[in-house]
């Protein structure tokens, strides 16, 4: 504040342009939701807009039309710790279509505009034999066979990226996940790697995922978390900036994604204000740089 420059511009320099993609989490399972879904977010991820303002905007409107969807089901619409709704599906898959169905019902073109995210949390998920239990589908499988359900997702529905697909001590099926999938979409490690440079450059060695969710406050200092996005983006791993699940209304980490150019940013849905207080930022940032570029479609373009 001394400078009269804001923090975006103090951190990032006069590199610090580029508006993240959103990966906004609209249906909750797992331990953060009360339900019988395993996956613990569903994520929709407007990529084929021009600006951060009209992918928001296009992300809300798909919030709300997936919340009268779920009212015309006589589904819950009851919101979970992150902003996204939690309600009780039969099994894994169901998420993926009401939203697909809620994109398309909002004006969207699924895939094309708005495509879809998970977070596993997988870690959740395992036994120590490094078996999955997926309660929603009353099946227990191996690191393989959870990887081949993965593959059929992937055919079936638009989604770009996996979160903790495994679990973190399963560094086999990581590197057996990332030999079939890491070509075609972004598996990121939170769990596996805790913004820890150390655990990144394993995986690294290993060939283990090609992302990394960053969170400033997971490692410890600002020094470090630079280092590990340091590292990742000289390996060209993809960075998305996030929240923690208990989170406050401060927006630093919006203003961080601007400085770093990570290219997407995980901060809950378009509701709840400790993660519109985000979002808010963001529009702010853009408004504030005129010529800002919102990154949409270029994201996944080098991969």
């Amino acid at each position: 504040k001394a400078l009269n420059l804001p923090l975006y511009r103090y951190l990032g320099g006069a590199n610090a342009l580029t508006l993240p993609v959103p990966m906004l989490n609209i249906i909750n399972g797992g331990t953060h939701a009360n339900n019988s879904i395993d996956f613990q977010e569903y994520m929709i991820m407007p990529l084929g807009f021009e600006s951060f303002k009209e992918a928001l905007r296009a992300s809300a409107e798909v919030y709300h039309t997936l919340k009268k969807l779920l009212d015309e089901k006589n589904q819950l619409t009851s919101v979970g710790d992150e902003g996204g709704f939690a309600p009780n599906f039969n099994n894994n898959v169901e998420p993926l279509e009401i939203i697909s169905q809620a994109i398309e019902k909002a004006g969207y073109k699924l895939g094309e505009e708005i495509a879809l995210a998970l977070d596993v949390a997988s870690s959740e998920l395992v036994d120590e034999h490094f078996n999955y239990h997926l309660k929603g589908e009353n099946k227990i499988l191996d690191s393989h066979e959870l990887v081949a359900y993965y593959k059929e997702l992937v055919a079936k529905y638009p989604i770009v990226s996996i979160e903790d697909g495994l679990s973190e001590d399963d560094w086999e099926g990581w590197a057996f996940l990332s030999k079939e999938l890491g070509r075609q979409i972004q598996l990121v490690g939170d769990d596996l790697f805790v913004t820890n440079a150390s655990i990144l450059q394993k995986g690294i060695e290993k060939n283990v995922a090609n992302a990394i969710l960053i969170k400033p406050n997971q490692i410890g200092t600002i020094s470090e978390t630079l280092e590990t996005i340091r590292l990742a983006k000289h390996h060209a791993y993809q960075c998305v900036m996030s929240h923690r699940s208990g989170e406050s209304e401060d927006s630093f980490i919006a203003d961080f994604a601007v400085a770093l150019n990570t290219g997407e940013i995980k901060t809950g849905s378009t509701a709840r204000s400790e993660r519109i207080a985000k979002y808010n930022r963001l529009l702010e940032i853009e408004h504030e740089l005129k010529g800002g570029i919102y990154i949409g479609k270029e994201l996944f373009k080098h991969g």
